[in-house]
């Protein structure tokens, strides 16, 4: 892909459809060559194997990231029943192979069933989770154990989307995961197969939704090339797709950028102050009777 550099501006966000076989870091690379800086970051990693909607902020939209990290996601995986794996997916390791005979898929929809709502999950541990400031997934590389505490996140939905189906030997299903942040498909897979004394592991994934960002909004590096690295969502476009939004006069603008507190205008924050002139201020949360900036997007003045 050649380099390109569009005109400098505030930033926006770029959902990209992610390919398999590249990391998500491999993804803010090719994003830093195609929109010519390096402020560039994303709202939650995919694992290599993975495709589907990452988010990314450059520039100033980079600040949006940590309101978008903490929002539901959507899934679709193909859970393989019979084989477990040292990652849980198809990239690892793929340990001793079970009998699925006695599997069928009435009772694989029963054991679902236990991990919905607010459960208690351990990570994998080939995972990007930091122990003592290094990936668990590069301390198992190095032959080091790891050993994950587990933590509580929330399955608001996981369903079959189709119909099971044995493939040489092994017991597939699709299904559809709606979860909050910091959940792992894989490990939801790892311990159904576990639940179902014959392990398991994922042969696909991909991910549908993250807050209110879907696959519509996405767009592959390749498209992103053809457009030479406009970006889809400028950052006032970013802001009104995932929050609420006010307009307000230039004198409030002022006042914010200077970190001051405005007059409330009784929306739930946090919530985007946009200028008369259609450009992003500050995102906004209201409390003693006043609205004040917790992110700021101009210099002051």
């Amino acid at each position: 892909m050649s380099r390109r550099k569009p005109p400098a501006g505030p930033g926006g966000l770029v959902i990209v459809d992610k390919p398999a076989g590249m990391t998500s870091h491999d993804v803010v690379g090719a994003v830093r060559r195609l929109v010519g800086t390096r402020r560039v970051g994303h709202a939650g990693t995919l694992d290599p194997m993975a495709t589907g909607v990452l988010v990314l902020g450059v520039e100033r939209a980079t600040k949006l990231l940590t309101q978008l990290t903490l929002t539901d996601k959507v899934y679709s995986a193909t859970i393989r029943f019979g084989q477990g794996s040292d990652t849980d997916d198809a990239d690892g390791q793929l340990g001793p192979i079970s009998s699925t005979a006695e599997l069928s898929q009435d009772r694989v929809v029963a054991a679902m069933g236990g991990f919905a709502g607010a459960i208690a999950q351990v990570p994998s541990d080939v995972s990007a989770i930091k122990v003592d400031g290094r990936r668990a997934y590069a301390l198992v590389r190095a032959g080091e154990t790891v050993d994950l505490a587990a933590r509580s996140v929330t399955v608001s939905r996981f369903e079959l989307t189709g119909e099971s189906r044995r493939v040489d030997g092994f017991f597939d299903v699709d299904v559809l995961v709606e979860c909050s942040t910091g959940t792992y498909v894989r490990a939801l897979a790892r311990d159904l197969g576990m639940l179902l004394g014959v392990g398991a592991h994922l042969t696909a994934l991909r991910r549908t939704r993250v807050g209110p960002f879907t696959e519509d909004h996405a767009i592959t590096l390749e498209e992103l090339a053809a457009v030479g690295g406009q970006l889809p969502l400028p950052l006032p476009e970013a802001i009104a797709a995932s929050m609420p939004t006010r307009r307000i006069t230039p004198e409030q603008a002022s006042e914010l950028s200077f970190g001051r507190t405005i007059e409330p205008a009784g929306i739930a924050g946090p919530y985007g102050a946009i200028d008369e002139a259609g450009a992003a201020v500050a995102l906004l949360v209201e409390s003693g009777g006043r609205a004040r900036p917790t992110l700021g997007f101009t210099p002051k003045g």
